[in-house]
């Protein structure tokens, strides 16, 4: 039963306010309430209510939504700007309903086109042939496993390809883009920049609903000077000698897996020890990784701002991943956001947006959108070549 019924029947049997409210740990004042109410509706009072209103402000009339279908019936290819039009020409008597209300009625009665949303499928990239250290390197997370306190472990693994000198392998709760940034700037700070970085087209290195898949991880990578490589979707042995580096991490250090992320942690720095410094290699001619490795001659020291020379006008992408020109809006991509673009104008009304010397593409003032340039990041990198 229904405890507001149970509450106003044991009132109606003698029983007091105060004591009830107390049993039923309410204020007297809601007890007056829930008595109240009982009085005026009875016990339908009690029932479950509909939150829909009794009445719409702006509802449509039946007579205007059927004069819109007629209008669409006759004008097909006309959509709710045009109906509205034609409804105040014809009907100047009737308050017109608003352009989102007629489109909100042909929608309702499936005369509106839905429009598929364009993804961005990643491809990969033209790959480089490193000939010496940091040339490139290539990250990758090795498949998450079950520490001992059955938590995930997910490794962030980073290795020169040049020498095979493995530069970190971090034990890490996720792959959320904010522990990576902390792993590879600790390695920057101590090893100095690559020429390039390779990866798969995942999360945190890649965005697949981005431009040009960009992450905001790979737009610093960038502002850093470093080239980005992505291997194609499905081949993994394109970058196969950190694949090679995974089986062997996999066998030495994860069977039996730590009890927790500190016990784990020590199993990697145990292995990177072993790994670059113990460990002969077939392809170095059985030297170690470290004989073969040595740190970049380009030191990190954070971002420079970006020079803009040859263009019309420098703007500032918003948190939102829009800018402004002229009071126009124009969205451009939330991985940018906090970077400066540049703008020239190509045409009347034609603009083309660049990120560093990187063509992004065009846009015009009247339809606001963006129109992508071919893919800047793959053409820029080092010849193609087998791995």
């Amino acid at each position: 039963m229904d405890e507001r019924i149970r509450f106003v029947s044991r009132l109606l049997e003698g029983e007091t306010m105060s004591s009830l409210c107390l049993e039923f740990g309410i204020s007297r004042k809601t007890g007056h309430k829930v008595y109240n109410r009982y009085k005026e509706c009875g016990a339908d009072a009690f029932c479950d209510r509909s939150r829909r209103p009794q009445r719409y402000g702006n509802q449509l009339s039946n007579q205007i939504e059927k004069l819109i279908l007629e209008i669409k019936k006759d004008k097909a290819s006309w959509g709710a700007p045009k109906i509205r039009a034609k409804l105040i020409r014809k009907y100047p008597e009737v308050k017109p309903p608003a352009v989102s209300t007629v489109h909100a009625v042909l929608d309702r009665n499936g005369l509106v086109r839905k429009r598929g949303r364009a993804r961005n499928y990643a491809t990969g990239t033209a790959l480089s042939a490193p000939s010496a250290p940091n040339d490139l390197w290539c990250a990758d997370y090795k498949g998450q496993f079950l520490l001992g306190n059955k938590q995930y472990c997910y490794p962030l693994t980073i290795t020169d390809s040049a020498s095979r000198y493995l530069l970190a392998c971090e034990a890490l709760e996720n792959t959320q883009e904010k522990h990576a940034f902390e792993v590879f700037e600790k390695v920057f700070q101590e090893r100095g920049l690559p020429s390039a970085l390779r990866t798969d087209n995942g999360v945190p290195f890649a965005c697949s609903n981005a431009l040009f898949n960009l992450s905001q991880l790979a737009v610093w990578w960038l502002r850093l000077g470093i080239s980005i490589e992505r291997i194609k979707p499905g081949n993994p042995q394109q970058n196969g000698r950190h694949e090679r580096m995974h089986r062997t991490l996999k066998k030495e250090a994860t069977k039996p897996a730590g009890s927790n992320f500190l016990q784990q942690q020590e199993k990697f720095d145990s292995f990177i020890e072993e790994f670059n410094n113990e460990r002969p290699h077939q392809s170095l001619q059985m030297k170690y990784p470290s004989e073969c490795y040595c740190t970049s001659t380009r030191p990190y020291k954070g971002l420079s701002p970006i020079e803009y020379s040859m263009h019309d006008r420098v703007v500032t992408v918003t948190n939102c991943g829009s800018f402004c020109l002229n009071s126009t809006k124009i969205y451009l991509s939330t991985v940018l956001a906090g970077q400066q673009v540049a703008l020239t104008q190509e045409d009347d009304d034609i603009w083309m947006v660049s990120f560093m010397h990187y063509d992004l593409g065009f846009f015009d003032m009247d339809s606001k959108r963006l129109s992508p340039a071919p893919n800047p990041f793959g053409a820029k990198v080092l010849p193609m070549c087998p791995v």
